[in-house]
């Protein structure tokens, strides 16, 4: 072959160096490595690029991410996750490029971790763990699975003979947090063949150590020693530890070894160490691509975002704000306006102001939230109303003269400013950290009504008065008040308070220690606000009959809002003996919210809280018929709210908005109905998607530290964190890309509870989940199918959650072998999961042949992946109950708790009560996901048994009632979180007991999910911090400590040991033998025979 011409090489390395300086830069993540050849992803997409960097060229295309790519050792395929039919499972495609294979069938879950050296897949997964623990699986790619036996492993690295496994024995904790070091720290292990137990590598550094690698006698890894991620290395034993980067204040991320090179993320790139040099470089990579997500796009779905919904005063046109945008809809024939265009600016509400011509609104344009005001028809200019922003300012309201807004900031600062000179003054500072509720101003605009949440916690209204900055309290702090209304005429003051207390429980006696329950303690008052007012609910009597016709036309004068000629409302306050002239409205009490009102009808919506807390929109007609009763506006309503004129209602209702009169009912007629709502069917705008990127990024910034509990964001230097990550937004090119970014900016205030989360990713309309049956089956060629190796236990009193296998009629024991699905074969399918896609909750016919070689055909409905999750969670909860059961001869109960949501105190009530009366009791909190019921729990285990009721012919029992009256003990671990870690500590405290276990995760820095960027997405805030009586913050960073130090090792554990459990069964038979639970018998009866 001749070889070609010096000029043609020269002209070939010069083009190819012109197209990499053309081509974009993009942001990459996970990449993995084999001699010349690096896979990474970049715009959710599957790249490969050369070690010398240059132009990537693109491996897939499915609008769903791709993502953790490794390359098999032979350099012939690339195994990662991908989401072609909805859930993500492991796909192979070939280095070259190729149709993809699908590996695995669970419905999500599974994640690529690697490759063994015999060409096994590696991967991590939590679908064969009782507890969700995620173990390693080697999948062959003929289909065979080979589990690897240890209950706990992530991440997974065998030597060159595979036999020796180097693993992370947890995977990464959930939060955003760099330098952690809780209980969750993710450590190194090491498993040799044959041996009965792994061993730690890194147990002599409490952070973290991840991502082995094996290289040439030794294990390479990343670990944050030195503040930072960065690469190390040690000898299999553990010893003779190397650090080889040395980035400051950049993590080294997601590492992938092959042929002695490392490559791992640093920022938005790629670097590449080579070991035997020992250098380190940066790979310059080019994508040749269109940059498709950055492109402009178009928002057909803006209800999906819809955050405001306003009514201009007139009620002919609604302000909407959808994705950070303003618009103004007509509510019948007209035009629909954006009221601004600004890019990269988000707004959050908007309101007409009182002449129907302008809009106010909040925006971030001057990089903190203020007010501005916006042309309603949207022309013409912007005008910033507010300044010297330093935190979130929210929501605010407008007077009806459009003089004066009061509004609320993320400091609890209540201010009121002056539009007219743009002067602005505090009106009241919450010192409990709750808002003012819904503040109203009065009809004149002299008068602000406010909630004020007082040191007792109860919410109080308050009167201000604007002109001499007096407050005047209205209700008492004895009951919660709420929702302020003036009436139109400006004489009274309409609230909802919580003073109907009366329990639906009626007593301590009956199952599961019932106790008092307020349900619907809501009822509508009425306070006037001078003397001598008569109430225009009080029933006629003989005094007021002759005036009757006067009052009837005072009313209608009232009520005719829009007359030009009525007199101007003058609202005056007598707060002297204000308590004594308050009112209850005939209306039956409720779970109430939302008040407003017209001249002449009351709305407000109930809540249905015993049912599905569906709304209801009701009404009630002002005066003093007694035959008047609340009627239903709307049966199903998602909020409402009235114009300026109180002529026009505007109701939200699933994804519609209607505007009706507030004189008449609503039409029931659904073609009359129909003609009341918003036309909204061609709303949808164009987003630049690059604009927006950058406003997500900014605004996450200043949300965090708006929301953040710690003003001086522990010491760092928010202003130049900023600085440092925002450089390289402009290299984000997607949005989980976005994620990741934001989650390094976030992570450096070392802080749990902080999670990146959701957005508006690319989808794609596939989405084809494969049912299960809840057992755990392997493939079997030589007998034809798959066999059944043990159908997932339940608990028998559940039989709604038996198997499908288990069903009645079904019954399908271990040993059998399942030959066909539907008819067709079982061993043609490369997994049974193939055949049982969309078949959740769908009969399907098996043909199954037992163990005693019969066949037969059964019809089963197989339910979704996350319902036999819950199953074998539920096995493991079953078989540790029963274990206590034969451990301790029936001495001890046995209580395990998911989580400490509003859901598990179910879990407490089916396995607490059963067991209340034994000797001890073992509280497993393991893997609590956390909430916020610990202190019901507590409060449950707090009570005593202190006297003992003595019925006739009968055992005594005692009171209070279910006090459990022995020796308890709290099992706690690694994966023991938030509020679980919380009882956890509580428990200790209150000397219930000894806590048995190991170290909790260490996040106690409470958060509430309120603080989402304009696509949904969110970066959590740690808002409330913990602290003990002793002055120090709890728990936070390093978790609770166990009394007694037991560990669950991986190894054992697998094979079904459970050393915790065990360790808590002896302890209370320890205890329960030297400090016998006190049952004391009952005193002889007593003798009062008497003699005469």
């Amino acid at each position: 072959m001749k070889a070609p011409a010096p000029h043609f090489l020269l002209s070939a390395l010069l083009f190819a160096s012109l197209l990499a300086a053309e081509a974009p830069r993009g942001y990459y993540r996970s990449p993995g490595i084999h001699q010349d050849s690096i896979v990474f992803t970049a715009e959710g997409d599957l790249w490969k690029v050369g070690v010398a960097g240059g132009v990537a060229q693109r491996l897939t295309t499915h609008p769903r991410e791709e993502i953790g790519a490794a390359i098999s050792p032979d350099g012939a395929l690339i195994a990662f996750n991908a989401a072609y039919e909805g859930p993500s499972e492991v796909y192979t495609i070939p280095l070259a490029g190729g149709l993809p294979v699908r590996r695995t069938w669970e419905g999500g879950g599974a994640i690529v971790r690697g490759w063994t050296p015999q060409g096994e897949i590696l991967i991590s997964t939590a679908a064969f763990s009782g507890l969700p623990n995620r173990q390693l699986i080697a999948l062959g790619l003929d289909g065979a699975r080979r589990r690897i036996p240890l209950a706990q492993a992530d991440q997974g690295a065998f030597d060159l003979a595979g036999g020796v496994l180097y693993f992370t024995r947890l995977p990464r904790q959930s939060s955003e947090t760099k330098r952690y070091q809780g209980g969750t720290a993710q450590q190194l292990w090491k498993l040799e063949p044959g041996a009965a137990e792994a061993v730690p590598l890194t147990a002599d550094f409490p952070g973290t150590s991840r991502d082995p690698m094996w290289f040439n006698g030794r294990l390479y890894f990343a670990s944050d020693r030195d503040g930072t991620m960065n690469l190390w290395s040690m000898r299999p034993d553990g010893k003779g530890l190397q650090q080889h980067t040395r980035h400051g204040g950049w993590d080294a991320l997601a590492p992938s070894i092959g042929d002695g090179r490392i490559v791992y993320q640093l920022g938005a790139d790629l670097h590449v160490f080579d070991i035997k040099s020992g250098k380190d470089r940066t790979l310059d990579i080019r994508i040749a691509s269109d940059l498709d997500q950055l492109r402009e796009k178009w928002e057909d779905k803006p209800f999906d975002y819809l955050s405001s919904v306003e009514l201009s005063p007139d009620g002919e046109r609604v302000a909407l704000v959808s994705r950070g945008r303003v618009f103004v809809a007509p509510t019948g024939p007209g035009r629909f306006v954006e009221a601004a265009r600004r890019p990269g600016v988000r707004y959050r509400q908007a309101q007409f102001l009182p002449d129907g011509k302008s809009l106010l609104a909040l925006s971030d344009q001057t990089g903190e939230v203020e007010y501005w005001r916006l042309p309603a028809d949207g022309i013409g200019s912007a005008e910033q109303v507010s300044d010297g922003g330093d935190i979130l300012r929210l929501d605010g309201e407008v007077s009806p003269d459009g003089k004066w807004l009061a509004t609320n900031d993320k400091n609890y600062r209540l201010t009121l400013w002056n539009l007219e000179d743009r002067t602005s003054r505090l009106i009241r500072q919450s010192q409990t950290g709750d808002d003012f509720g819904r503040y109203r101003f009065s009809p004149d605009s002299r008068w602000l009504a406010f909630v004020d949440t007082e040191s007792n916690t109860f919410q109080r209204i308050k009167l201000y008065e604007i002109e001499s900055g007096r407050l005047v309290d209205v209700t008492s702090d004895r009951y919660n008040s709420f929702d302020p209304v003036w009436s139109a005429d400006g004489d009274w003051l309409y609230f909802l308070s919580d003073r109907e207390l009366t329990s639906v429980v009626p007593s301590p006696w009956g199952p599961r220690q019932p106790e008092p329950f307020f349900n619907k303690t809501n009822k509508i008052y009425l306070l006037a606000l001078e003397k001598g007012l008569r109430s225009p609910f009080q029933p006629d009597d003989e005094l007021t009959a002759d005036a009757k016709d006067k009052d009837k036309q005072k009313d209608e004068k009232a009520g005719d809002e829009a007359d030009k000629d009525k007199p101007k409302v003058s609202v005056e306050i007598d707060a002297d003996g204000i308590e004594r002239r308050l009112h209850a409205i005939p209306v039956p009490p409720g779970d109430y919210m939302s008040l407003d009102a017209t001249a002449k009808t009351l709305y407000w919506i109930s809540v249905d809280r015993a049912g599905d807390d569906k709304r209801t929109l009701m009404s009630f007609e002002i005066g003093n018929d007694p035959e008047a009763k609340p009627e239903t506006v709307f049966d199903s309503i998602q909020g409402y709210s009235l114009s300026r004129d109180r002529k026009k209602l505007l109701a939200r209702r699933e994804k519609k908005l209607s505007v009706h009169a507030t004189d008449k009912p609503p039409a029931k007629d659904p073609k009359e109905a129909a003609k009341a709502e918003v036309d909204l069917g061609g709303w949808k705008f164009a987003v630049d998607p690059r604009e927006e990127l950058r406003q997500m990024f900014v605004d996450a910034w200043r949300l965090e530290r708006d929301f953040f509990y710690d003003p001086a964001m522990h010491g760092v230097a928010w202003k130049a964190m900023r600085d440092k990550y925002e450089a390289l937004v402009s290299r984000v090119t997607d949005r989980s890309e976005l994620n990741d970014l934001i989650s390094q900016m976030v992570a450096e205030l070392s802080t749990l509870h902080i999670f990146v989360r959701n957005g508006d990713f690319r989808d794609a309309p596939d989405k084809v989940s494969p049912a299960r049956l809840g057992a755990l089956l392997e493939r079997d060629e030589s007998a034809g199918g798959y066999r059944v190796e043990r159908v997932y236990q339940h608990d028998p009193d559940l039989p709604d959650h038996a198997a499908p296998l288990a069903k009645p009629g079904v019954d399908v024991q271990a040993g059998s072998v399942i030959l066909a699905v539907d008819g067709q074969p079982t061993v043609d399918a490369p997994d049974l999961g193939a055949l049982l896609r969309d078949k959740t909750g769908k009969q399907v016919r098996l043909r199954v042949r037992s163990a005693a070689g019969e066949e037969r055909d059964v019809i089963v409905e197989p339910f979704s992946a996350a319902q036999e999750s819950d199953l074998l969670y539920e096995e493991w909860e079953y078989t540790r109950r029963l274990e206590v059961d034969r451990l301790s001869g029936g001495k001890i109960g046995y209580v395990h708790l998911r989580a400490m949501g509003s859901a598990n105190i179910a879990e407490w009530a089916r396995q607490f009560y059963p067991v209340y009366d034994r000797k001890g009791l073992i509280l497993d909190v393991r893997h609590n996901r956390g909430g916020n019921i610990d202190s019901w729990v507590l409060g449950r285990l707090l009570r005593r048994a202190w006297f003992y009721w003595k019925p006739r012919g009968a055992e005594p029992f005692w009171n209070m009632q279910y006090a459990f009256n022995g020796h308890m003990t709290a099992l706690i671990n690694e994966r023991t979180a938030s509020d679980g870690e919380a009882f956890a500590e509580g428990f200790r405290r209150l000397g219930m007991g000894k806590l048995i276990g190991t170290r909790t995760w260490g996040g106690e820095i409470w958060l509430s999910m309120n603080n989402p960027l304009v696509d949904k997405g969110i970066a959590s805030a740690a808002q409330v911090g913990v602290y003990g009586p002793e002055g120090e913050w709890l728990i936070e960073g390093h978790g609770v400590d166990p009394d007694i130090v037991v560990d669950n090792l991986p190894r054992e554990t697998f094979d079904g040991k459970d050393r915790q459990l065990e360790a808590a069964v002896a302890h209370l038979l320890e205890k329960i033998e030297k400090e016998p639970p006190p049952r004391p018998a009952a005193p002889p009866y007593p003798n009062k025979a008497f003699e005469y």
